[in-house]
C-alpha cells in the first residue's frame, strides 16, 4: 500500500460533482518548501497535488476555500500526458481517504492558524453556569475521590 500525506494550501475553491451517483470533491493542494541549494542560494519549490475526495460527507466542501491550509491523507497516483506541443508532462494526484482543516485565511489575507491570540484572564466556571450534562473535574490541589487505582 502506498500512502501520501500532504500539508498545504488549497490553490482554488473546491468543486463538488456527482459521478455515477457518488459525490466527489475535487481540489488542488500546494505544498511549498524552502531550502538552500549547493551554492547556498535560497530556493522555494512548490509541489501541486490534485485531490479527489469520494465521500458522502459533503458538509466539508463549503470550508475548502482557496488559501485554506489542510492536511490530507490518501493513495497517490502519477498521471502522465503529452501536451499539444509534443512535450511529456505528469501530474501528482491523490484519492483522499481523510482530510483535516488546519488553518484558514483571515479577511486581511494572513493565515488564521498562525495568528497569535493575546493572553486573556482565565477563570474557572462556576458549577451553576455549567450545563446539566457536564460533570466538573476536580481543580488542581483538590483530591479526587474516585481514582481508578
Amino acid at each position: 500500500m502506498l500512502k501520501l500525506l500532504v500539508i498545504g494550501h488549497l490553490g482554488r475553491d473546491a468543486s463538488m460533482n456527482t459521478v455515477n451517483g457518488r459525490n466527489v470533491i475535487n481540489f488542488p493542494v500546494a505544498h511549498s518548501e524552502r531550502y538552500k541549494d549547493a551554492q547556498g542560494v535560497q530556493v522555494e519549490r512548490t509541489t501541486w497535488v490534485d485531490c479527489a475526495y469520494w465521500t458522502d460527507k459533503v458538509a466539508i466542501a463549503p470550508y475548502l476555500k482557496k488559501g485554506t491550509q489542510v492536511y490530507v491523507e490518501g493513495t497517490p497516483d502519477v498521471r502522465s500526458y503529452t501536451t499539444n506541443d509534443g512535450r511529456n508532462g505528469a501530474t501528482l494526484t491523490m484519492r483522499v481517504m481523510s482530510i483535516q482543516l488546519i488553518g484558514a485565511k483571515n479577511a486581511d489575507g494572513t493565515d488564521a492558524a498562525h495568528h497569535v491570540a493575546q493572553p486573556q484572564a482565565v477563570s474557572s466556571p462556576s458549577i451553576q453556569s455549567m450545563p446539566a450534562h457536564v460533570t466538573p473535574v476536580a481543580s488542581v490541589g483538590e483530591a479526587a475521590d474516585d481514582l481508578p487505582f
